[in-house]
């Protein structure tokens, strides 16, 4: 899932290699932190959120069949 999330955002960003994505996995959620340079995080949220609410569906639509829920925080 690190994988998609980091292949989907370094196309978006113009410095790819501030591009950081943390786990948390606790009991019932798995939590993925992303984290991008400053100058890129109107380019990762976009107008109105509209292209970090199409990273979350494919993000979400893509998680394992394990019964954890899967969130995406952009940071």
């Amino acid at each position: 899932m690190k994988a998609l999330i980091e292949t989907i955002v370094t196309s978006l960003v113009d410095h790819p290699e501030d591009v950081v994505i943390k786990e948390t996995e606790e009991a019932t959620k798995i939590v993925y932190h992303l984290s991008v340079h400053p100058e890129d995080v109107g380019k990762v949220i976009g107008k109105n959120g509209r292209i970090a609410k199409a990273i979350r569906t494919v993000v979400y639509a893509a998680k394992t069949n394990s019964n954890k829920r899967v969130y995406l925080d952009i940071m």
